[in-house]
């Protein structure tokens, strides 16, 4: 996506040159195919290194966690509530951010994409005006429409504009509504199964966790000091990869975010076995929206339901 690449060049420079900032966080080519790595350009010579394309998916507010510098920092619809989140929560403030909002079509996902190769990708090409991603190694090269391997989360996403920013890259793509993108029809397929077939689903779920934490690591929400999984006295959870740990694990991290996650889906992403954790969160955003009429990060004044307590705060819930 050359043009978004060139205007994020373009304001990155104009900002750095102008002393506006002190750094712009956006992305550069990674290491490996499919993973584009965060970039801190300080001066107008790094800009350079800056893309953009459907291989940006890692969450850029991850990376301003009470940072104390001006930052210009790149923003689609689900980064850009996490900076929110982060703003609602104090770990940064709104002045000192400039956000370059970037009207989001989606990224795609990696695990997909691994599934159709015959064998390691070596380079990866997206033809924007088909809508295309071409996948090529030894012995094999295959292109695909973008449509068909979209992150879940991106298929779904009805906040792809920017919610909060100071400038866009392009002009704003259109919104799915809600009951186009049917966000909620995984969750209430698994609230429809008997508690044992939820017990035998979330079980197949985890079996291959190695708890590397991955999606802890790459997730804006998990900016605590220490882990609860990291602690050691006391000892909330066990070490190990016994099942019992890693449902520990998983559960309490997606409790964690309730309220405050955007399905952003870098959880999903970072996971070097595939495994969909979104399943927790994602049923935990839908019970947000329904008891509680929430969204998070839409606005950086109000704080999650759940951190919040009134005196007049309905109290049936207790026996």
């Amino acid at each position: 996506m050359k043009s978004y690449t060139d205007k994020i060049k373009e304001i990155a420079k104009r900002l750095l040159k102008e002393d506006k900032v002190d750094m712009v966080i956006g992305y550069r080519k990674g290491t490996v195919p499919l993973m584009h790595q965060p970039f801190f350009a300080t001066s107008e010579g790094e800009v350079d290194s800056f893309v953009w394309d459907s291989n940006c998916g890692l969450n850029l507010a991850n990376y301003i966690t009470d940072r104390k510098e001006r930052i210009g920092i790149v923003a689609t619809g689900c980064n850009s509530r996490n900076i929110a989140v982060h703003v609602v929560e104090g770990k940064i403030q709104r002045d000192q951010l400039y956000i370059i909002g970037v009207p989001c079509q989606g990224m795609v996902d990696r695990h997909k994409l691994a599934a159709m190769a015959e064998g390691n990708i070596a380079s990866v090409e997206e033809d924007e005006d088909k809508g295309t991603i071409t996948i090529s190694g030894q012995g094999f090269s295959k292109s695909v429409d973008k449509a068909e391997v979209l992150q879940e989360n991106c298929s779904i996403c009805v906040h792809r504009n920017p919610v909060l920013y100071d400038e866009l890259v392009a002009d704003e793509v259109t919104e799915q509504t809600r009951e186009q993108a049917d966000p909620y029809a995984r969750v209430r397929e698994i609230e429809a199964m008997s508690p044992d077939d939820k017990w035998a689903y979330f079980d197949d779920l985890l079996s291959d966790c190695i708890r590397c934490y991955a999606c802890r690591n790459a997730c804006p929400l998990c900016y605590c000091p220490q882990c609860f999984v990291d602690e050691s006295n006391p000892q909330w959870v066990g070490k190990s990869v016994d099942p019992t740990d890693i449902r520990t694990f998983h559960l309490l991290r997606a409790y964690h975010c309730a309220g405050r996650c955007t399905d952003c889906g870098a959880c999903v992403r970072s996971c070097p076995v595939g495994i969909n954790v979104r399943d927790f969160t994602k049923k935990l955003e839908k019970d947000c929206l329904e008891l509680y009429g929430w969204e998070a990060g839409l606005n950086t004044e109000q704080r999650p339901p759940l951190d919040t307590y009134k005196p007049e705060d309905p109290e049936d819930f207790i026996k």
